[in-house]
């Protein structure tokens, strides 16, 4: 497998992942949080569809680092 269709389908497992998960905003910080969330999804799918790999798997990346740090300060959850 090349590295570019390694690198999208990694890409896009991440993407299905992230669209699974339902976050829930636990305070007003946390709204920010899904906000900044929803728009790296949203670049991400962008990114995709222009053949931009690079950057539509950092998107990708810094929506999960966003998750996961809401997650781990209490401003917002997820299943």
């Amino acid at each position: 497998m090349s590295v570019e269709a390694e690198l999208k389908k990694e890409t896009e497992k991440w993407l299905e992942k992230l669209k699974k998960i339902k976050i829930v905003p636990a305070s007003e910080k946390g709204k920010e949080f899904c906000k900044n969330i929803s728009a790296y999804i949203k670049d991400c799918e962008y990114f995709l569809e222009q053949g931009d790999l690079v950057r539509a798997f950092e998107c990708a990346i810094w929506a999960w680092a966003w998750m996961e740090i809401g997650r781990e300060i209490g401003i917002i959850s997820s299943n």
